[in-house]
């Protein structure tokens, strides 16, 4: 619970733009409530709230109704990756956590229940079209992005209580989680769906717009400081700038060692699998030197040595 020393209201949430650098002092008269008193004007907030940061949400929301218009137009889940999904539904789980704690504008409230329940809506779809699933394609292990999130939110969290962590975790984890995606399309060359490559360009574009208005609060007010967010925008347009070079020059920086790497950790976990279970997963595709080929191994040892393709 919050008061002020006048009627304009705060949330005081973790990461809010308007409570981090609104210069203010607080203080507590025992089990009171914390009283804050503004030493300067709150203009921060409306510095927030630019067309930047609205073209960016409402792009992030168009992108979502796309993947869910594309998966009812195919009745497939074709050319989509499940693990992306996940994160993003890790994302939200775990930033709009302060729902249950905080008083937020109908705006925000919206947004984030849109972002939650469209997210179980098509992890409810890959259920119930598992049978279009390729899985072959979706082979990025999402254990490998999601503990350097973990260690990276345990870090360098400003404040470690649970919300706060939990934000620090979903804005690292935010940054990758377009990354399954991105090797699912590196792997599936060939595939020409308007509406997939829309969603994909509408997911990995809204951050760009984010990344402006980051700068121009930063230009606004020289204070505003948001590591965490920065580096998770910096990783996805990193990898969003490298999508988009791949698909409109057919050249990529990093394409080739993602899907290099991707490749190792899937090696590593079939060895640990055949050791462990005494099977290894299918074969996946491979992608360099033309489409649809599989990279082949033996899940048991054969007589015959197995046709092992580099990437």
């Amino acid at each position: 619970q919050v008061r002020l020393h006048h009627s304009v209201p705060i949330c005081c949430l973790p990461g809010c733009t308007f409570c981090s650098f609104a210069h203010m002092v607080c203080s507590r008269v025992g089990d009171g409530p914390l009283i804050c008193t503004f030493l300067v004007p709150p203009v921060s907030y409306d510095y927030s709230w630019n067309m930047f940061r609205c073209i960016g949400d409402y792009l992030h929301l168009f992108g979502v109704i796309v993947v869910l218009g594309t998966l009812y137009k195919n009745k497939s889940c074709r050319g989509i990756s499940r693990g992306t999904h996940i994160l993003f539904l890790g994302v939200f789980a775990s930033r709009y956590l302060d729902l249950f704690y905080y008083r937020q504008s109908q705006y925000l409230v919206v947004f984030k229940l849109t972002y939650m329940i469209t997210a179980c809506l098509v992890l409810a779809v890959f259920w119930k079209l598992d049978h279009t699933y390729e899985r072959k394609k979706d082979t990025c292990s999402l254990m490998v992005l999601l503990m350097p999130c973990v260690a990276a939110a345990l870090l360098l969290a400003q404040d470690y209580t649970i919300i706060e962590v939990m934000w620090s975790f979903s804005q690292f984890l935010e940054g990758v989680a377009m990354v399954p995606q991105y090797i699912f399309c590196y792997r599936d060359r060939g595939a020409k769906d308007f509406g997939v490559m829309l969603y994909v360009m509408s997911l990995g574009g809204y951050r760009v717009f984010y990344a402006a208005n980051w700068i121009y609060k930063k230009v606004q007010m020289p204070q505003y400081s948001d590591m965490q967010s920065w580096t998770g925008g910096v990783i996805e347009i990193s990898f969003f700038c490298d999508y988009l070079l791949s698909v409109f020059t057919g050249t990529s920086v990093l394409r080739a060692m993602v899907l290099k790497v991707d490749e190792k950790i899937n090696e590593l976990q079939d060895r640990v699998e055949l050791r462990v279970l005494g099977s290894s997963r299918p074969s996946r595709p491979q992608v360099e030197g033309g489409v649809g080929e599989l990279r082949k191994r033996r899940a048991v040892p054969t007589e015959e040595p197995a046709v092992d393709m580099d990437v």
